[in-house]
């Protein structure tokens, strides 16, 4: 019972064990989730906190549950292994989340910056150039999770760019 609970947090929910692009399956969540909140109107604040709770959890479930995992899978990062993405999708959503549809720019431009962030972070989470790479050595989960953080960072930073020009 206790491994199924770990494997389900650590797979986010089952998204990792798909048997192909679990990254980009466990990264469209938070991108959905964003996309549904927006759609409905909640509130700014909602979709910021909602974001930040999810990195949260998701940087406290790679790290924390690194040594099951790497046991259970048998190496240091499986691609099983999904809560990282989460984590890095969601920073990379914060870079547009300040904004609002129908508020500040129209939904157009709102879900097309959406878009932006979720396939900025999986080129960067791919391609990983060298201080994102360099980021894996670290011990643990920390070298698990933070390539995903650094990926996350940048692709917020260049959404957050992009929506500041379209403003």
């Amino acid at each position: 019972m206790i491994d199924t609970l770990k494997l389900l947090c650590c797979t986010n929910g089952g998204l990792g064990l798909l048997p192909k692009s679990p990254g980009t399956w466990s990264s469209l969540k938070p991108l959905l989730a964003v996309l549904i909140l927006g759609h409905f109107g909640s509130p700014q604040a909602l979709t910021i906190g909602l974001l930040l709770l999810v990195v949260v959890i998701t940087s406290i479930i790679t790290i924390k549950l690194a040594p099951w995992y790497t046991q259970h899978f048998g190496q240091k990062d499986p691609p099983q292994v999904v809560s990282d993405e989460a984590a890095g999708q969601s920073i990379a959503l914060l870079g547009m989340a300040w904004l609002q549809p129908n508020n500040h720019v129209s939904p157009t431009i709102w879900i097309g910056l959406a878009v932006a962030s979720f396939i900025l972070f999986r080129v960067f989470d791919i391609w990983k150039p060298a201080f994102i790479d360099s980021s894996q050595n670290l011990p643990g989960g920390w070298g698990v999770l933070m390539d995903d953080i650094l990926a996350g960072i940048i692709a917020g930073i260049l959404v957050a760019i992009g929506a500041v020009l379209l403003v």
